[in-house]
């Protein structure tokens, strides 16, 4: 699997709505946790849509990883241009940061937002230009990444596309970990 796509949660989905939340450090690492696991097959790019949420913070732990890896890419390809342009002026500086870090940024359509039909498109697009996926997802709650896990549960049964899932009870895992470090240190 040379190609990723990470995806998930929006933050407000997660009732995340602070940039220091505690969550986003526990999401980070099992999404690391996960990318280190798929690098033993290959994987050399994660792409991600760069959306407020998962999609970003995956960005950051690839950034993150790059300092270790070298060799890991990263591109965030957007459903149209300028989908920032009504977020806060911390999170535009988060999301430039990580834009100006990729190594490939990109939109599927030129214009900016028009409509719903603009995500359709964006995942039809990166499913088809992805080995597997990340999918940062929880069937007890739902939410904005089901559309996009409906497209991958039809190409994983046509073929080889992959779905490596994080759900709550992983990210629980990953936080019990965090715990126990922080008490033998």
């Amino acid at each position: 699997m040379k190609r990723v796509l990470i995806t998930g949660y929006r933050a407000s989905e997660l009732g995340i709505f602070s940039l220091k939340h505690p969550g986003i450090s526990i999401i980070k690492k099992a999404i690391t946790k996960q990318i280190i696991s798929l690098m033993d097959e290959g994987l050399e790019w994660v792409v991600v849509s760069g959306g407020w949420g998962v999609e970003l913070w995956a960005a950051e732990a690839v950034i993150d990883l790059k300092t270790e890896y070298p060799h890991m890419r990263l591109a965030v390809i957007t459903p149209f241009l300028e989908q920032e342009e009504k977020w806060s002026d911390e999170k535009k500086g988060i999301y430039s940061g990580v834009l100006a870090r990729a190594d490939y940024v990109n939109s599927v359509t030129k214009t900016k937002y028009d409509g719903p039909w603009q995500f359709k498109e964006r995942d039809t697009f990166l499913l088809r230009n992805t080995d597997g996926m990340i999918l940062v997802y929880d069937e007890d709650t739902g939410g904005s990444p089901q559309y996009i896990k409906r497209q991958a549960m039809r190409l994983a049964e046509q073929g080889s596309y992959p779905i490596f899932s994080i759900n709550a009870m992983d990210l629980q895992s990953v936080a019990e970990d965090e715990r126990q470090d922080m008490d033998y240190v």
